[in-house]
């Protein structure tokens, strides 16, 4: 098998692009004493990034909005947020997730 430089190149080139921008991070912060406060501003990004997710794959089809009536992941996100909250089981949300959307698609 023959070996292609601009091959080997191009994985060296992106393995070095994506490990940089997670490693130089960590090194530098690592290293710094953040304050409070910056840390509980950190926290939320999570939540926001999760939100945003979530707000644009329910609320959106094709970049407009959907109409409530015709949303069938809409409405098996009810029971998979409940079941979220108070069971905190990721195994669960993910069995009602699946199982609300297969009822509604297979009754509506």
């Amino acid at each position: 098998m023959e070996i292609r430089w601009e091959i080997f190149a191009v994985i060296l080139g992106a393995s070095i692009v994506t490990f940089l921008p997670r490693v130089l991070p960590l090194m530098v912060l690592s290293r710094l004493q953040i304050p409070d406060w910056a840390m509980r501003w950190l926290s939320y990004i999570p939540v926001a990034v999760m939100a945003a997710l979530l707000g644009n794959e329910l609320l959106m089809t094709d970049g407009k909005l959907t109409s409530l009536k015709d949303n069938i992941e809409l409405f098996a996100a009810l029971p998979t947020f409940l079941v979220a909250i108070f069971t905190r089981s990721l195994l669960g949300t993910i069995v009602v997730g699946v199982v609300s959307v297969m009822l509604l698609r297979a009754f509506l």
